[in-house]
């Protein structure tokens, strides 16, 4: 959420194409067959895609399938509960929570903890509006510490 870091507009691009490249040889059921296969070994969305890339050279899902890797994911009920984004960051206030436990004053970890809690609220509000969390989603400290594990 920093945006006063960012400088310049010389950032990566993909490049604007409709179909899948020329070189990539697989087919639309072969990449939703390994995208099922690495959900079912329990490895998150994101890291599915890198493993696409750079296993099997297969630079997105999305040019080969028509679709995402979540979409994917949610045809065949293997989508995760909570979007990955949102888990991670509840993953790194369970942390910062603990690390809190054995050093109470560190006041700098305690700002960046209410950083990182409303920048969870503001995510699950926008999710909650989306669709992807029930609208009765809350978080919560102590939930926060079960999901983690």
């Amino acid at each position: 959420m920093r945006k006063s870091k960012i400088k310049g507009k010389s950032h990566s691009m993909r490049p604007v194409e409709s179909g899948a490249p020329k070189w990539v040889k697989a087919t639309s059921d072969e990449v939703e067959s390994l995208i099922i296969e690495f959900a079912k070994k329990g490895i998150p969305p994101s890291q599915i895609g890198v493993i696409l890339r750079d296993q099997y050279g297969i630079p997105l899902a999305k040019q080969i399938t028509g679709k995402k890797v979540c979409e994917t994911l949610s045809e065949k009920n293997l989508a995760p509960d909570i979007p990955e984004d949102l888990f991670n960051l509840i993953k790194h206030a369970s942390r910062i929570r603990r690390h809190l436990e054995e050093h109470p004053k560190d006041m700098s970890s305690k700002r960046g903890l209410q950083l990182l809690e409303s920048k969870i609220n503001r995510l699950a509000k926008y999710y909650t509006s989306v669709g992807k969390l029930p609208h009765d989603w809350k978080y919560s400290p102590e939930k926060a510490s079960i999901l983690a594990r």
